[in-house]
């Protein structure tokens, strides 16, 4: 074996080492952040590579960072496959968006005279809105990991279990918000949510002795749809660390120890 390839077989192995570590101590919900640092020292100590200045030079600080921003790109690439087809928010427990608080009066009043499926259909549409907006924000995190630098990652490094969705939260959310809030407009009149809502408040005024009500769907499902895409990233952290079937590429398989 000569010199190039072992240096390429001790570059691969401390790449993958030294990624891992990052991961772990980013994403462990188990233990502890000192806990994983003593492992990953440990991973060093028992991997042969005892510190070697070839594999040290050999590793730059942008190929650490290269992993952790591919990891991310996989993740939020699948959350917005997810959301942002049918079903993707309605369908969910976890995400469905609700009708806005201000119209849980609405909602009580047409369902004992029996029009409840009109609040339903209203509902439904709402969701609808928000899983034709979300594939407008798979761009968006696609700049937030360009724009990643080595600060950045040192951050996730020494941040909590959340800290890359926090990061996400950070750099995209006001932006998210505002390429998303003309979209969740459009969508929300093409998927016939505002004539569902003109007929709900018709029906609701119609009705004797009620109070005022009414409600700002855009925001609503803006803001639920935004929490929707950050909890799913969240949880989107952990999988490509935890779950083999989750990497996707060859840079994750190397870096999360597949064999």
């Amino acid at each position: 074996m000569d010199n190039q390839q072992i240096t390429y077989r001790w570059f691969s192995k401390f790449f993958a080492i030294i990624l891992a570590c990052v991961f772990l101590l980013t994403f462990a919900e188990t233990s502890s952040a000192a806990d994983w640092l003593q492992k990953g020292k440990d991973m060093l100590g028992g991997s042969g590579l005892g510190g070697s200045s070839v594999a040290s030079k050999a590793l730059s600080t942008d190929e650490i960072g290269s992993g952790l921003k591919e990891a991310l790109r996989v993740g939020s690439e699948r959350v917005v496959e997810q959301l942002g087809k049918a079903d993707g928010f309605n369908a969910d427990p976890q995400i469905h968006i609700p009708l806005p608080e201000n119209l849980k009066k609405v909602q009580s009043a047409l369902n004992k005279v029996g029009m409840s499926s009109m609040v339903d259909d209203l509902e439904l549409r709402l969701n609808r809105a928000a899983e034709a907006a979300t594939p407008k924000a798979k761009k968006l995190f696609g700049d937030a990991i360009q724009e990643m630098t080595m600060d950045d990652a040192k951050a996730i490094y020494q941040g909590p279990n959340d800290a890359a969705t926090s990061y996400f939260k950070g750099k995209m959310s006001k932006p998210l918000a505002e390429e998303m809030k003309p979209i969740i407009e459009e969508s929300l009149a093409q998927v016939g949510a505002i004539q569902s809502y003109d007929k709900v408040m018709s029906e609701y005024k119609s009705l004797p002795f009620v109070p005022d009500a009414k409600a700002d769907l855009t925001n609503h499902v803006l803001d639920k749809g935004m929490d929707g895409i950050f909890y799913y990233m969240a949880k989107e952290e952990a999988a490509i660390r935890q779950n083999p079937v989750k990497r996707t590429t060859e840079l994750l398989q190397r870096v999360f120890g597949a064999k």
